[in-house]
């Protein structure tokens, strides 16, 4: 059977001043150009590889953005003749801290406005996903929608719904999107005040040293009779800035998401056959044209990562 080879990467970005400048890296093996990426580690999430291989390219800690395409191309195969295929996921990731420092993978590392990296970018794959990322703005606030994990049948359980826990799979899911949601810079955490919601955040608030503050309006029963007003508190929520994780539930997410993209003219390509996806313990992730003076905060992209367990495979929107 083939194995296909996974990797990750991402348009490391900085603002100077009015104008953005994106991080290319030399990389004397191949003698090339290009965005800085590399192979997924055992065990390792999409969203963890792109991180880790910036830090090890090029020396600075990122915080994650939306989600910006995937590419495809032969390589040689490890093992025997012939190639197998690679796919690379990219991420639009703002460098917040770190120095270059020549390695053995990367002798040099420039600094350039998105015109002047995509001349010097070697492949014609990476300059597509450059493109992509000059799509939309930079500084877009980043709203995080998470659908609670996993936490048994409902029938299974005797007490009051509210107070229904995680399971054990349930656990497992929270503790891979403490550490995957970490990634995306996360500075306060909203959730539905349902026991099973609340459980599913708490390691993120814990992280960000915040409690998790209840949102009556995005469980299923604060939300259905006054969607329009579940939508509005999403925006102001997104509208405060800084980068919010919501927790919710599987009856809300798809409404409130559709409802938003219809709003703002945000095609959702993660959607099969009209249905918005929400599978337990999956994400979200939604990025905001922040609030002027004359207009509240605007969708611009919606992309869904379908689990923050090992090698999940997001749509981009």
């Amino acid at each position: 059977m083939t194995q296909e080879v996974r990797a990750a990467g991402a348009v490391l970005w900085r603002a100077t001043g009015q104008a953005t400048e994106v991080a290319l890296v030399h990389r004397p093996r191949y003698d090339d150009w290009s965005l800085p990426k590399g192979k997924l580690d055992p065990g390792e999430t999409i969203a963890e590889a792109a991180v880790r291989e910036v830090r090890e390219e090029t020396g600075f800690t990122a915080v994650l953005g939306r989600y910006l395409a995937r590419t495809a191309y032969p390589v040689p195969a490890r093992h025997g003749s012939g190639t197998v295929p690679k796919t690379v996921d990219y991420f639009a990731a703002e460098a917040v801290s770190g120095e270059f420092e020549a390695n053995d993978e990367v002798d040099e590392l420039r600094w350039l406005d998105p015109s002047a990296a995509e001349k010097l970018l070697t492949r014609p794959e990476d300059v597509r996903v450059l493109r992509a990322f000059c799509e939309l703005p930079v500084g877009l606030t980043t709203l995080v929608l998470v659908r609670h994990a996993k936490a048994g049948k409902r029938d299974d359980w005797s007490g009051d719904d509210d107070l229904r826990p995680l399971s054990e799979a349930g656990r497992r899911q929270a503790a891979a999107l403490r550490r995957v949601l970490s990634l995306f810079g996360p500075d306060r955490v909203l959730s539905a005040p349902r026991l099973r919601c609340v459980q599913t955040v708490h390691g993120v608030a814990e992280d960000v040293t915040a409690e998790v503050r209840h949102e009556p309006l995005f469980s299923e029963e604060g939300y259905w009779p006054d969607p329009v007003l579940g939508v509005a508190r999403l925006l102001a929520v997104a509208g405060d800035g800084g980068t919010p994780v919501v927790c919710s539930q599987g009856g809300v997410i798809p409404d409130l998401v559709s409802a938003l993209a219809d709003r703002d003219g945000v095609e959702l390509s993660a959607a099969r056959g009209g249905v918005v996806p929400s599978k337990k313990g999956s994400f979200w992730v939604l990025s905001f044209r922040p609030p002027t003076a004359s207009e509240g905060p605007v969708l611009l992209a919606a992309d869904y990562h379908s689990s923050a367990l090992p090698v999940p495979s997001p749509s981009h929107s």
